[in-house]
């Protein structure tokens, strides 16, 4: 069984937080076993902006790689963006991982003005171009000094591609080096396609074999409390959805169990040569994170 390792998503997608309660995950995520803290964006939503928690979290914590799961170029001025993310690299050390995606809803793109026909990969290439060239300090017009801060890594944090779709997977190995997906139903055999595809394209391309991801939804207990705060999760983060169809999805979205089943499914994600697991909490409990520490901690 090929090792893999195990991060940890940060609650920004539950209600009613604040401050405290993320240093304390932020905190125990470092003291622990994982591998990568991770948090992705989302603006028509209630959680943090991501680019500010990023200044935050380099900050909280010293030891733990940090992974954007997904951040909308298309969402932002792409110098600013990389300028924004070389100044989180430069104050984390070097420890930045960010995934670009083109992302799933169209409210954010109306949210910030953005133009949803640009919510496609070959925009997304060009503007991840841009930000590579800020990071690399040319200068982007004659008129204009190189912007700064340069990043604490030549070349910038590492780029993946967040996404789930082979299409997209495939167009993105010129510039990523690794996939950041999701599994909502944690299908084995459709995410060992995906990292096939992956595999084979950044050969094709000539690239270093990419860096494989996937995440999913996790709750951690006995009986039918785990199913029951995954349902919880949903209803709040898929607001989009109305409820009966929720309730409909809710059972086979996510994983819901014990530890010892955690375990398990973790193995069997390792036997299709997955990288790294990034666990995606569905409540801001912080057992629940302890517990899944301590399964994180049997793949260490």
């Amino acid at each position: 069984m090929a090792a893999v390792r195990i991060g940890m998503t940060m609650p920004v997608m539950e209600p009613g937080l604040d401050a405290e309660t993320l240093h304390a995950w932020a905190t125990t995520i470092d003291d622990g076993p994982f591998s990568s803290l991770c948090w992705g964006e989302r603006i028509a939503f209630d959680n943090p902006e991501c680019l500010t928690f990023l200044g935050a979290l380099a900050a909280w914590t010293r030891r733990v790689p940090l992974v954007m799961t997904v951040v909308v170029p298309q969402l932002h001025d792409p110098v600013m963006l990389a300028k924004s993310l070389a100044t989180g690299d430069l104050l984390s050390q070097g420890r930045l991982t960010v995934a670009l995606g083109v992302g799933g809803r169209h409210e954010d793109y109306h949210a910030v003005g953005a133009d949803p026909s640009t919510q496609t990969m070959r925009q997304l290439a060009e503007r991840a171009e841009t930000m590579k060239r800020v990071w690399a300090g040319e200068k982007l017009t004659e008129s204009v000094l190189p912007v700064g801060p340069p990043p604490f890594r030549d070349g910038g944090p590492s780029l993946h591609i967040g996404t789930t779709g082979p299409k997209t997977i495939r167009s993105a190995a010129r510039w990523a080096d690794g996939v950041a997906g999701v599994t909502l139903d944690l299908d084995l055999r459709k995410q060992s396609e995906l990292f096939d595809v992956a595999r084979s394209a950044w050969a094709e391309a000539g690239r270093e074999a990419p860096h494989l991801a996937t995440s999913f939804w996790f709750a951690i207990g006995e009986g039918d409390a785990p199913r029951a705060q995954v349902t919880r999760h949903l209803h709040h983060y898929m607001n989009w959805i109305p409820s009966e169809f929720v309730d409909a999805i809710a059972p086979t979205i996510g994983w819901a169990g014990t530890d010892s089943e955690l375990a398990e499914v973790l193995r069997r994600f390792a036997d299709i040569g997955t990288d790294e697991v990034h666990l995606i909490p569905t409540s801001t409990d912080l057992e629940q994170l302890r517990r899944a520490a301590d399964v994180a901690a049997e793949f260490t």
